[in-house]
């Protein structure tokens, strides 16, 4: 039992106890999350947008960052690399704990139905599919359409979740959520156009 892993709210509430007291970079996070930095960085980064968080500036704060890290997964690494331009690019610890103290909530509700179960989907060479996968979803969430980055930003998140919990059914899930939606944003953009993709923005908007 003694190897089993650390809630993820603990790890976050901990983290913020460890960081600079003004400002806070990509390079502050690798070096506080070293114990599981792909699985800890994804789901710090897609889940205010899966959520999402007023003002937080999704496409230009958390889509390059997913897409360099889901890139680096699908590739096999098992550190991370990170440009010395964007490992110091940071923004305040004020706006980072707002974030984090936003997302908390949420997180201590789901953690109650993570755990670990079919771990072998978690690691090995699976890590290279959750990667491509997860690429391709970060990828989507770089498309400059309010609303539409939501869902495969909760897919990376999910399997990020997955994977530091060693849960399998987790990854599973965020595949089909965030893969299903790229597939449909995907069959609309080509099928039907641009003004699909405002039907598909209006239709969301409805159901808020």
């Amino acid at each position: 039992m003694s190897d089993a892993p650390r809630p993820i709210s603990k790890v976050l509430q901990d983290l913020q106890k460890t960081l600079p007291k003004e400002k806070v970079c990509m390079f502050d996070l690798l070096e506080a999350l070293h114990e599981r930095g792909f699985g800890f960085l994804l789901f710090i980064f897609a889940l205010p947008a899966a959520l999402p968080l007023p003002g937080l500036g999704v496409n230009l704060i958390i889509a390059a960052p997913l897409v360099f890290l889901t890139a680096q997964q699908a590739m096999g690494r098992h550190s991370i690399w990170i440009p010395e331009k964007m490992k110091y690019k940071s923004i305040s610890r004020k706006r980072f704990e707002a974030m984090l103290n936003a997302t908390l909530p949420f997180i201590t509700k789901i953690e109650v139905l993570v755990r670990p179960r079919l771990g072998l989907i978690t690691q090995g060479m699976f890590s290279h599919l959750i990667g491509l996968f997860g690429l391709i979803m970060a990828l989507s969430v770089c498309i400059p359409l309010p609303l539409t980055n939501t869902v495969p930003a909760f897919g990376i998140a999910l399997m990020a979740l997955g994977v530091i919990m060693r849960d399998g059914l987790a990854v599973l899930v965020g595949a089909i959520i965030g893969l299903l939606w790229v597939a449909m944003l995907g069959y609309v953009l080509i099928f039907i156009g641009t003004e699909g993709l405002d039907a598909v923005k209006e239709t969301i908007k409805s159901f808020l």
